[in-house]
């Protein structure tokens, strides 16, 4: 149950503008949204920066962004988070079953992932989550398969998904209505 009920229709004005922003033309908002629009001064400050991350500016691929985000959302159990973004970009960012089982479950080493830069992404993800940093070795690997650009945008989307992940699961936001769960996806 949600410690912070999202907001519910009908919204007021400005509520209404904010969620319309932050949503594809015609889809109603999501939980998480609802959530944070309790703060308006919060979500009008987050929205362009999450825009950012979600945005073809950002110098990752929408595959490789997934591969991050789904990855760091299963670390911090962030079922809401994780789940939205397996139900609604895995199929375009083309992230198979397995790959998705191994984010959510698994690890860089597992057979699904024949690229080493899809293995650097995860293992960078993996490093962030566990030590807050990353190892000299690491960060070579990453170096050589990552431009500057990419490495800066791959630590802040770790970043920016930590803080999501925590915001949703510390205010037990609803999972969305057909979504996946963890349990859905077997190692």
């Amino acid at each position: 149950m949600a410690r912070l009920p999202a907001l519910e229709p009908p919204f007021t004005t400005d509520v209404a503008t904010r969620l319309a922003a932050m949503m594809p033309p015609g889809a109603p908002p999501i939980g998480l949204f609802r959530t944070f629009a309790k703060n308006l001064p919060m979500t009008a400050a987050m929205s362009p920066w999450g825009g950012y991350e979600l945005s073809r500016q950002l110098s990752l691929t929408l595959r490789e962004r997934e591969i991050v985000i789904v990855r760091t959302c299963a670390r911090c159990g962030c079922e809401y988070e994780w789940g939205v973004h397996v139900m609604v970009f895995a199929d375009r960012a083309g992230l198979t079953r397995s790959e998705i089982a191994s984010l959510t479950h698994g690890h860089a080493d597992d057979s699904c992932w024949s690229a080493g830069r899809e293995r650097v992404l995860i293992q960078v993800a993996d490093a962030l989550h566990d030590a807050s940093d990353i190892s000299d070795e690491l960060w070579d690997s990453a170096r050589a398969v990552l431009d500057e650009p990419q490495l800066l945008d791959l630590l802040m989307l770790c970043g920016w998904y930590h803080a999501v992940s925590f915001a949703a699961r510390a205010t037990r936001v609803d999972l969305e209505p057909g979504a996946p769960r963890f349990a859905d996806v077997t190692p």
